[in-house]
């Protein structure tokens, strides 16, 4: 009988610890469940230039087409973003020109007048709520270029800022390719100009996991 007491107590002991381990790994399963993860939706990625042109700064608007991304997840919109690497091929320009000579020329005689033009590559590093920068390298100089972000309430997130060529020793291109297109740059005035500065629109769309 005192045998028959003690499995029955022992059976209890072993029932309530395994209800107890239970419920932990249950507790764990549900902690782990309710943490949301971001990711880069493929393919999102838009990134959208304006350039200007004569001295009444006409703007001249284009794209990349191409823009790789190494795609990442994160806990948070900013997390997924914080860190995020690019590389946008130059030859996947494209400024909607119906005579097919702008595209080219632009190629030509301002990014083929740099050195490493073949691709410009950036890392994103967020600052604070609205403000981030790019580390962007392009004609073999890598400076910080500063831009503004908004998350949106559908996840997408949206980048303003404007590149000062300078930066990145562009104006003997720049030069280059307003030689090479005098005639279109010229306004009324009689001058021909082609602006150092560049307005950059970029945005990339996160799911939620």
């Amino acid at each position: 009988m005192k045998k028959l007491q003690l499995a029955a107590l022992a059976l209890l002991i072993i029932t309530a610890f395994s209800c107890k381990k239970a419920q932990k790994e249950e507790k764990k399963t549900e902690v782990k469940a309710s943490t949301a993860s971001y990711s880069l939706v493929q393919d999102s990625t838009d990134v959208r230039f304006t350039a200007y042109k004569t001295t009444d700064k006409v703007p001249v608007g284009g794209t990349f087409q191409q823009v790789d991304v190494a795609y990442t997840a994160g806990e948070t919109p900013k997390e997924t973003i914080d860190g995020l690497e690019f590389t946008i091929p130059v030859s996947s320009l494209f400024t909607n020109d119906p005579t097919n000579i702008r595209d080219p020329k632009i190629i030509e005689f301002f990014f083929n007048k740099m050195v490493e033009t073949q691709s410009i590559t950036g890392k994103f590093s967020l600052k604070d709520a609205n403000n981030c920068s790019v580390t962007l390298s392009m004609n073999g100089v890598s400076a910080e270029l500063p831009m503004e972000y908004e998350i949106t309430e559908d996840n997408h997130v949206n980048f303003t800022g404007v590149m000062d060529l300078k930066q990145w020793d562009a104006l003997n291109a720049l030069a280059s390719l307003n030689e090479a297109c005098k005639i279109l740059h010229t306004g009324a005035d009689g001058v021909s100009k082609t602006w150092d500065e560049v307005a950059i629109n970029a945005s990339v769309w996160l799911t939620q996991q």
